[in-house]
């Protein structure tokens, strides 16, 4: 048997007190004559002899009575056999789960506050002389001090729900951080949390230097479902037509949900898209037409009603519609009447023509799509500006001369890491391929039809492949030879077609049928997009045009809420903006240099690790973990604070301590009063 506190034995020594009041006692006595001695005699006899015997029991009983009072301020316990560093302070940490997944119902409450009772509970069994920490899945700053057990207290009743998850692994590491800095032999470390099987880490505990106890929580229910992901099939938007989104839907559960509603809120107007079924553990994908009037920036959400998980139910979503797509034609004698032609019906593109020596080579990023139109030669410096117009996301199509410099077509190539051009052959050839999955024939037909007018060329470019070229063919040869390929360079797209665009030698220009749409869609392929929606703490890092003139301009970023400055690096046309975890809410987020103009608009959303509801059970836990954790159910146990007394200190003794002195002091009573001499 131990003691919480030896130190309450030393007043023992006031057991004395009653024994010395015993030994001095003296009674008065009164002279009474009586006719016979011998009678009074006997008399005497009897009555002191039960006088002794009455006084020393009541001597006892008030010993005892005195013995448990004290030993009950000590508080004896029995330890646990498996842990022998029961007695004396201790240092504690206790994580609290606060993840979105603690908003699931459990028998009355939900499991957040059921949690956060246990946490109570916990704190409640410890002394006052025990240093706690309390850690949640912030890992804010403050949390990585050990506290006295009211503040403990205070810091429990403050937490709230939070879009941040982290894996158990890593929050035993940080507890284990935080003990290390206390002064206590005795360590010990509490986990309450649902335990959910995507963020359960932890196997086969060996660490004897901390005690580990898992309290895990669970739900009566684990239904949910949630709107995964939603995209656009097009990497444009257009107005005045449907632009096609692609939404994700998931059902966790292992049952069929129904009465899915789906509905749609753009620029604050909300239409409802249709009711879904979703079975038990199945994605949904579905497809909404989005009809956009006007350009510019717009904001979007995708809700869903499902219930009690709810951070998942909407999904927030930005994109931007272009007033116009700019091309650049650079032609190096004669522009082609035919490209002004393919753009001139649709007011969406806007053509510029230019001759290769009049470029303003600053110019170049405005443009959507770059056209190399016959160039005999290419000048160096266009090709450096070019590649570094591609890496930041322009898309360039190359038609060669027909007397081109081989020489100056082979170091542009070379530089996207493209096929080269190689000889020029002379002879009919016939296109027979057309990639239907590559964007820019996607969708372009609506069936695949054999009959379909493909382009002839007269005279064309031998292809030479180059062994680390990554080029995916767009229109190919009957001979097997590429006639249009593409190259991902950077952000952009290069793409290099074997024949010259003069009608004297293909008649390209003259199949509208896959000329136009070529075009259109090449200077709609663009190799950087700017992504409709950003996940709350994975994506801390955004891109932007730099549109800094000044030194003391800096970006912001803001919502309703409130705004903040990012982090800020420069790199050349681009900037990068560093997040570093300011951005905690779900929503529409403003990126500005003056507060009047906003530059681009972001859609966060929460992550999606917290909607998949899989739980570990108790069963599952003690074999992933081991025997060397103690795991104790959160969701049943009554008296909570005297399992975890019983946990940290072994079982204690104190209340039988108070019920014997309770009864001894009744003994003392029954004597005093009952007991006549």
């Amino acid at each position: 048997m131990s003691f919480v506190y030896p130190w309450f034995l030393w007043a023992l020594l006031t057991l004395s007190i009653p024994i010395i009041i015993h030994l001095f006692y003296f009674r008065r006595f009164k002279t009474v004559y009586f006719t016979n001695v011998k009678f009074l005699q006997e008399v005497k006899e009897q009555t002191d002899s039960r006088s002794k015997i009455k006084h020393f029991l009541v001597l006892l009983a008030r010993l005892s009575a005195l013995t448990f009072l004290v030993l009950a301020f000590a508080q004896p316990f029995i330890p646990n056999k498996n842990n022998n560093s029961n007695a004396g302070s201790k240092d504690v940490s206790i994580f609290f789960d606060n993840s979105f997944s603690m908003a699931a119902e459990s028998e009355d409450v939900r499991l957040l506050e059921k949690a956060r009772k246990r946490a109570e509970d916990i704190v409640a069994a410890y002394s006052n002389d025990d240093r706690i920490q309390i850690l949640t899945t912030d890992f804010e700053g403050r949390d990585q001090r050990l506290l006295s057990k009211e503040d403990a207290l205070s810091r429990v009743r403050e937490v709230r729900t939070s879009y941040q998850v982290k894996s158990l692994s890593k929050v035993l590491a940080r507890q284990k951080q935080a003990l290390s800095t206390g002064k206590a032999s005795n360590k010990e470390i509490y986990i309450i949390s649902d335990f959910q099987k995507n963020i359960t880490d932890l196997v086969s505990y060996k660490d004897t230097t901390y005690k580990l106890n898992l309290v895990p929580l669970q739900a009566v229910q684990s239904q949910n479902a949630a709107i995964d992901t939603a995209w656009f099939e097009s990497p444009v938007q257009s107005t005045n037509q449907p632009n096609p989104l692609i939404v994700k839907v998931q059902n966790f559960t292992n049952k069929e949900l129904s009465e899915v509603r789906l509905t749609l809120t753009l620029e604050g107007q909300t239409r409802p898209i249709k009711t879904l079924t979703i079975p038990a553990k199945t994605s949904l994908y579905d497809t909404v037409n989005v009809s956009i009037l006007n350009t510019g920036w717009h904001e979007a959400k995708l809700s869903i009603t499902d219930y009690p998980i709810e951070f998942d139910n909407n999904y927030f979503f930005t994109f931007y519609v272009d007033e116009k797509v700019d091309v650049l034609e650079i032609f190096g004698t004669n522009n082609n009447p035919y490209i002004q032609a393919t753009f001139k019906e649709n007011d969406y593109f806007n053509v510029i023509s230019k001759p290769s020596g009049q470029l303003d080579y600053s110019k170049l990023p405005d443009y959507d799509l770059v056209i190399l139109n016959e160039l005999k030669t290419i000048p160096s410096g266009l090709i450096g500006e070019l590649h570094n117009y591609t890496i930041n996301g322009g898309n360039i199509v190359v038609f060669p001369h027909l007397e081109a410099k081989l020489e100056d077509y082979k170091k542009l190539t070379q530089l996207f890491n493209a096929n080269n051009l190689s000889s020029l052959s002379r002879g009919e050839q016939k296109v027979s391929y057309i990639n239907m999955n590559e964007f820019v024939f996607n969708d372009v037909f609506m069936e695949r039809r054999d009959n379909i007018k493909l382009p002839i060329t007269t005279s064309n470019f031998k292809i030479a492949r180059r062994a680390s070229s990554s080029e995916e063919v767009i229109l190919r040869y009957r001979n097997g030879g590429t006639f249009m390929g593409k190259n991902a360079v950077g952000k952009g797209n290069f793409y290099l077609c074997a024949a010259p665009l003069d009608i004297d030698h293909s008649n390209l220009v003259q199949n509208g049928e896959i000329f136009v749409p070529m075009l259109y869609r090449m200077a709609l392929s663009q190799g950087f997009q700017q992504k409709i929606a950003y996940t709350i703490g994975k994506d801390n890092v955004l891109e932007t045009d730099n549109r800094v003139s000044s030194s003391e301009m800096v970006y912001k970023i803001k919502n309703d809420k409130g705004e903040f400055i990012p982090e800020q690096r420069p790199m050349g046309s681009r900037v990068i903006l560093g997040i570093n975890n300011q951005i905690e809410l779900a929503g529409f987020y403003d990126l500005f240099l003056n507060a009047e103009e906003v530059l681009d608009k972001y859609a966060y959303n929460y992550d999606r690790k917290e909607s998949q509801l899989e739980l570990f059970t108790q069963d599952e836990l003690t074999l992933l973990i081991g025997e060397n954790a103690n795991i104790i159910d959160g969701n049943y146990t009554t008296d909570f604070v005297d399992v975890i007394t019983t946990q940290s200190k072994g079982t204690p003794l104190w209340k039988w301590c108070l019920i014997l002195t309770l009864i001894f002091l009744a003994i003392e009573t029954i004597l005093l009063r009952i007991w006549k001499t």
